[in-house]
């Protein structure tokens, strides 16, 4: 009896659908609008509209913008949720929105989403650049180019930054750089170029490039300051990493970093030993004239390098979070290199019409040691997540570093030696700092900020340098050319500083 009555049942509902008129279908209607960036003001390409119908969710429509930020998409009348969305900022949200007729929603502004932008950086695969009003921040990725390397690798990728084969740093072209860690001068960046090479890549996060300072920053570096900040897991339990590398020429070395972290507190170590050679070659060719502006002679100069060194760093921390605002955090830092470098020259000197007059053979052997100690003592307070902060700092290091070097000189042709020299030059440092900032953003949309703050720097730096000829393993030093340096610097300061936006300005 069932299956009897199915069947006229379907038939009838079928035969009632049938004869409901078709009305008709209502024209579509467009959907317009602009799309900018909120801190620029400059229009975003690509970025998405969303249509979602009320009555149907399943139903999605929508599109993308042009290159000048705007979007005309065209739906049917009815409700709809309205979204506007682009990787890394805020999603634009208009809810239940009634469309009758084509519709301009004007302009939209979006919002970078810092919190996402943090959580790229720390897992994100890709090396990526990005543009502040003050700096550049380079964030580094799993490039193969780095991998292996050391932080001066990684300096030598950063735009505008270049690395010779000494390891002295550039910026723009000026050798006269700001070297901070984490924000803060370190052992680290040593009181040589080689100790930023005892650093290895994979411990850095990113690095800024710093070229309209804050007054918070020493009045050092007329170039810039590269502000280089480490990676520190944020994952709690215990995680780590361990590297190994080789290379060609001779180099191999390894890396490990450690990390546990719980609700309370977070202990963590990088650890890094690194061994390098580094064979090169140069050639100088000089023309020298007289007063007349005529040639006077030249003197060709071949350069043979040989370089090795090696060195062991460690940074050890513990930082304890107060409460969910607070934190202090203890570091110490040690660094010990050592290197054995030796430079083989020979001159080619020549007259005015280039006919040889004498050559000379001068071999360099240059041993030097390094090692630096440093301690660090911060407490930071964050009053929200806008950038309202306090922090406080305490920072004591110690560096020494001797250079040792024997230079022998042959007068070839005439088999003559010259008397063998001898330099030594023995530097030392103790560095305190003691520093409080306080940043206050403020106005809509925190487009104005101040900072209030003080700085104090002691340092003491001696240098011992010696000249002179060395007979039978003995240096006979020579005054004229000996000196001793002694430099006291204590700096007491106070700054503040108000900066607001107004439009493009």
């Amino acid at each position: 009896m069932q299956k009897t009555l199915t069947l006229p049942l379907i038939l009838f509902c079928s035969f009632i659908y049938s004869q409901r008129p078709q009305g008709k279908r209502p024209d579509p209607v467009n959907i317009t609008g602009t799309v900018i960036d909120k801190e620029s003001g400059q229009p975003l390409e690509y970025a998405t509209l969303v249509l979602q119908s009320i009555g149907n969710p399943d139903r999605v429509t929508g599109g993308i913008t042009d290159t000048e930020g705007k979007f005309n998409v065209e739906t049917f009348p009815g409700r709809y949720n309205v979204r506007i969305e682009f990787i890394s900022y805020k999603t634009y949200e208009l809810p239940e929105q009634t469309f009758r007729a084509s519709t301009d929603l004007g302009t939209i502004i979006l919002e970078v989403d810092v919190a996402q932008l943090n959580e790229v950086e720390v897992v994100g695969e890709r090396t990526t650049v990005e543009l502040r009003l003050d700096k550049k921040i380079y964030n580094v990725g799993t490039d193969l180019t780095v991998k292996g390397g050391s932080v001066t690798d990684v300096l030598d990728n950063v735009p505008s930054v270049t690395v010779d084969v000494e390891g002295n740093i550039s910026l723009r072209g000026n050798e006269s750089v700001r070297i901070l860690i984490n924000g803060k001068p370190s052992a680290l960046s040593g009181l040589s170029p080689d100790a930023l090479q005892q650093l290895p890549a994979e411990a850095i996060e990113k690095v800024e490039v710093i070229t309209n300072p804050s007054a918070r920053y020493d009045a050092e570096g007329t170039a810039g300051i590269l502000n280089i900040i480490l990676k520190q897991s944020k994952t709690t339990g215990l995680n780590g990493s361990v590297s190994v590398n080789a290379g060609n020429p001779t180099s191999y070395g390894g890396n490990v970093s450690l990390n546990l972290r719980s609700d309370n507190f977070n202990i963590f170590t990088n650890t890094s030993y690194r061994y390098r050679t580094g064979p090169g070659n140069a050639l100088f060719e000089q023309e020298n004239f007289n007063r007349d502006g005529f040639t006077a002679s030249f003197q060709d100069e071949y350069r043979d390098y040989q370089r090795q060194s090696d060195g062991f760093n460690t940074n050890v921390g513990f930082e304890y979070f107060i409460d969910s605002t607070s934190s202090i955090t203890n570091s110490f830092v040690y660094r010990k290199s050592n290197g054995d470098d030796t430079t083989d020259v020979d001159f080619f000197n020549f007259d005015a019409a280039r006919n040889p007059t004498i050559q000379r053979n001068r071999f360099t052997n240059e041993v030097e040691d390094e090692e630096d100690i440093q301690y660090s003592l911060d407490y930071e307070k964050k009053f929200n997540d806008d950038g309202h902060e306090l922090t406080l700092d305490y920072q004591y290091s110690t560096g020494s570093e001797l250079e040792n070097s024997i230079i022998n000189e042959v007068v070839l042709g005439q088999n003559i030696n010259l008397p063998t020299e001898q330099t030594i030059n023995d530097e030392n440092q103790k560095r305190e700092l003691l520093q409080m900032d306080y940043v206050l953003p403020f106005g809509k949309d925190n487009v104005s900020q101040f900072e209030f703050g003080y700085r104090g720097t002691f340092n003491n730096f001696n240098t011992d340098f010696d000249f002179g000829i060395l007979e039978n393993g003995i240096l006979d030093s020579d005054p004229n050319f000996s000196n001793e340096l002694n430099y006291k610097e204590y700096v007491n300061a106070l700054y503040t500083q108000l900066g607001s936006k107004f439009g493009k300005f």
